[in-house]
């Protein structure tokens, strides 16, 4: 974990595979760290030593160290804000709500939850790539199911919301209705993916493991392709918008 200021001096620095070289996994890490307040919630999980942390953002120190399932796994943690604010950290055995600043679990789902795509957050409900999608009442104490549609499992990438439809992405991408899990439409996209999908009103920007970019106008009916364009270079990883601008790296490129 690298910190620099906003010229790129560097602040401090974490080999925390050097303090813990067994945690490690044979495709290497994917799982963004996140920020909630003064703690950087970073999961770094394998099949041997296994750990997530929450670090404090000034100097990289520890404040807690959890460990976790033994199994590698790339989802990167989701946060809630209310009625407090608590990282979701997702495994193999499920989801564990826990307090940034101490770690401390506060609710778990044990239903088992996808090693790969992370999970989503919208209007008070958990989409969870668990046995497809399983959605869940985060205004119920213990995180009550709400319904669930296995035929709405994604891929690599993880789900999005788009104009009140939860969007998944697998061979398709496929539309439902978030409150009943409904299938609405599936678009047949040309992947394949790692890269999750981003949106920006009512059109949802695709980067295929190719390196083509696919612009998807989405409505209640349909996906509709209205451009694309080949980079030519493979893209794994989620691009990054900011100020009306889309970031995309590509193995060998930053555009």
């Amino acid at each position: 974990v690298i910190c620099t200021d906003l010229d790129g001096n560097l602040r401090w620095f974490r080999g925390l595979n050097y303090d813990y070289p067994n945690a490690t996994n044979s495709l290497g890490m994917s799982s963004s760290p996140v920020v909630v307040d003064d703690t950087l919630i970073v999961q770094v999980e394998s099949d041997a030593d296994s750990f997530a942390f929450g670090l404090n953002v000034e100097d990289g120190t520890e404040r807690w160290k959890l460990e976790r399932p033994q199994k590698a796994n790339w989802t990167s943690p989701t946060i809630i804000e209310k009625p407090q604010p608590l990282a979701l950290l997702q495994s193999s055995q499920g989801i564990a709500a826990i307090e940034p600043k101490t770690g401390k679990t506060v609710w778990s789902f044990d239903s088992g939850a996808s090693t790969i795509p992370s999970s989503l957050v919208q209007n008070d409900v958990l989409y969870i790539p668990s046995k497809g999608i399983t959605a869940v009442d985060l205004k119920k104490p213990e995180a009550e199911p709400l319904w669930n549609a296995k035929r709405l499992g994604p891929g690599t990438p993880s789900p999005l919301m788009v104009n009140n439809m939860l969007l998944t992405v697998s061979g398709t991408m496929a539309a439902a209705d978030p409150k009943t899990g409904k299938r609405l439409w599936e678009f047949r996209a040309e992947g394949p993916f790692s890269a999750s999908p981003i949106a920006s009103e009512n059109r949802v920007y695709l980067f295929s493991e190719k390196g083509l970019a696919q612009v998807v106008e989405v409505t209640e009916q349909e996906g509709k392709l209205v451009s694309d364009f080949d980079f030519g270079e493979t893209m794994l990883c989620t691009p990054a918008a900011s100020d009306g601008a889309i970031y995309v790296r590509s193995d060998g490129h930053l555009w």
